[in-house]
């Protein structure tokens, strides 16, 4: 049997930044400090919502060490070293494994793309050059690519894949994958407004934006479904539905990086060509965060 990385919520983490754009270490250890004193299950570093592809290759390795010896061993940490460039997202993954993260999470390769047999050959090349177990990561909304139900089967077989993240939004395509797969592959959802839907096909959990500001909640959404209180875990599905939609009101980390402002990591800072978020969007979303119980600082 392959080894579950984690059960629950992982928060893919902001990089926080201060205002001169350089990476904010203090503003993300706290944040780092908080998500496991808030009980999460998990993290990843450099994931799409880190901004992992406007860090340099110096600050991409940087954030996943401090990452990894920030959180000590009290959670999971999962490295993100996915590129369309097959040979640096190996290098990115040796130096992740030799930092002790615990485990990769490779995105499909953006522009260039590839051909569903591309992935299975891309994948099965990093896979083999990882200490670590690797989570496939599936969003062809950001890279134009898909990985196939077919695909996954293949790489079923490859003892150090282990997981999927998937962030598709086709349940009928993630129905399909977890017939093929047969129990090989752990699934975690991608999308927030869909956590509950993919744990009852099987999911493990979440890789979470929200859980940058609500870790806790999120935590405890999985944690209802593990108890067998289906109903209590949609109910808190429903009751994140408005901040979900405040933290995709605009490209995703343009909202996260404003609340996790407001809430004390950092300055409202990204690299372009991500910008702030629009003040009106960004006022709705202080509402909702207000609301539910958040402080925020406008």
């Amino acid at each position: 049997m392959k080894k579950t990385v984690f059960l629950g919520a992982a928060t893919a983490l902001v990089t926080p930044f201060n205002s001169d754009g350089s990476v904010d270490y203090g503003a993300l250890g706290a944040l780092v400090d908080w998500q496991i004193a808030e009980g999460i299950n998990g993290l990843v570093a450099c994931g799409t919502t880190g901004e992992s592809s406007t860090l340099t290759d110096d600050e991409h390795r940087k954030v996943i060490s401090y990452v990894v010896k920030r959180s000590n061993g009290k959670v999971p940490v999962i490295a993100g070293t996915g590129s369309n460039d097959t040979a640096y997202a190996i290098d990115l993954t040796r130096h992740a494994c030799d930092d002790g993260a615990d485990a990769i999470l490779c995105v499909t390769p953006y522009y260039n793309k590839a051909t569903q047999q591309g992935l299975i050959k891309m994948y099965e090349t990093i896979a083999d050059a990882s200490k670590v177990p690797m989570i496939l990561y599936n969003v062809p909304s950001r890279t134009g690519v898909n990985i196939e139900p077919t695909t996954y089967k293949a790489l079923a077989n490859h003892e150090n894949i282990v997981a999927i993240k998937e962030a598709n939004g086709n349940l009928s395509k993630i129905v399909e994958t977890m017939a093929y797969v047969n129990g090989k592959l752990d699934l975690y959802s991608g999308n927030d407004d869909q956590i509950v839907p993919l744990m009852s096909l099987g999911g493990k959990g979440v890789i979470s934006v929200l859980s940058n500001i609500m870790p806790a909640k999120t935590v405890e959404m999985c944690q209802k479904f593990f108890d067998g209180d289906i109903a209590g875990a949609a109910q808190i599905q429903y009751d994140m539905h408005f901040i979900i939609d405040a933290l995709f009101s605009e490209v995703n980390p343009i909202p996260v990086k404003a609340a996790t402002s407001a809430m004390g990591f950092g300055t409202n800072t990204l690299r372009l060509p991500l910008t702030p978020m629009s003040q009106d969007k960004m006022n709705k979303m202080f509402d909702i965060m207000e609301n539910l119980g958040l402080k925020v600082t406008r």
